[in-house]
């Protein structure tokens, strides 16, 4: 299990970076109505989520190498499971693993890069319900 307080629990879970109990969305990542839509403030600590405008830009950085990640997961696993794919259908297969998990990589990319910037506050979550 992972425990709070490591910046694995925020990411994962998509929590507040500085308490790690308030939700960072609004929605869940596959709720197209919110695709990837922020809270402007934690719930719990009322952190604002958002430095400046445009904070969250530089998470597309992250997101292309959490893509790199599971193109390179998806190519993996079809080597696990033994599919003897040719190029063009080891392409359409990584193009499809990329399309089913761009909102959660969008999600987790912007937690990621939130997670860089804001630090676990212990003693603060002690005080939080």
């Amino acid at each position: 299990m992972i425990a709070k307080g490591s910046k694995l629990y925020s990411i994962i879970f998509l929590k507040c970076p500085r308490c790690h109990k308030g939700k960072f969305l609004e929605a869940n990542p596959y709720k197209l109505s919110n695709f990837n839509k922020l809270k402007e403030r934690c719930p719990k600590c009322d952190l604002k989520y958002s430095i400046e405008p445009s904070f969250y830009t530089g998470s597309m950085y992250v997101s292309y190498a959490v893509g790199i990640a599971v193109a390179v997961a998806a190519y993996v696993l079809t080597l696990i499971f033994g599919l003897q794919l040719g190029i063009k259908s080891l392409f359409i297969t990584i193009v499809v693993a990329l399309v089913l998990t761009m909102p959660w990589i969008a999600a987790v990319s912007k937690s990621i890069w939130a997670n860089m910037f804001f630090k676990f506050d212990k003693e603060l979550a002690k005080k939080i319900n």
